[in-house]
């Protein structure tokens, strides 16, 4: 039962980063402006491929699940 326990616990922590990160969004300053996001803009519609912030994105979830998935099996 303890198992399941961390896994609630996990993703009530993962619910409410998403909640702060969804609250926050507009006031982070680096998201979506970092130098290779493309983004073309016409009369008509809009496009936005903001590339190297997924990247980082990527990279800084993936370091900070890693750090709670050690930490959980010490």
């Amino acid at each position: 039962m303890s198992g399941i326990g961390r896994i609630f616990i996990f993703m009530g922590i993962l619910l409410v980063v998403f909640g702060l990160i969804l609250t926050f969004w507009g006031k982070i300053p680096f998201i979506g402006q970092l130098p290779d996001d493309f983004s073309f803009e016409s009369d008509k519609f809009k496009v936005y491929f903001p590339i190297v912030t997924s990247i980082a994105l990527s990279l800084l979830l993936t370091i900070i699940l890693n750090v709670v998935l050690w930490l959980f099996n010490r």
